[in-house]
């Protein structure tokens, strides 16, 4: 399996914080993870700094070469 381009790393959160984001991403039919970019994206985007999209991930077999 290909690795992510995405950076991993521990996030520690208040219990009843890391539920209400649960609780919104169901809402939303995103899981804990997206609903936390989103989050971010929209805090930093009203302070005026805007985060460009990461391409997303390519699907599907690979092409096959020809000869």
């Amino acid at each position: 399996m290909p690795q992510s381009t995405k950076k991993a790393f521990a996030l520690r959160l208040d219990p009843a914080l890391y539920a209400a984001v649960e609780r919104l991403a169901a809402t939303e039919l995103r899981s804990v993870n997206a609903e936390l970019e989103m989050l971010l994206r929209e805090a930093l985007s009203r302070r005026g700094i805007k985060v460009p999209l990461a391409e997303p991930a390519k699907r599907g077999r690979p092409k096959k070469e020809t000869e």
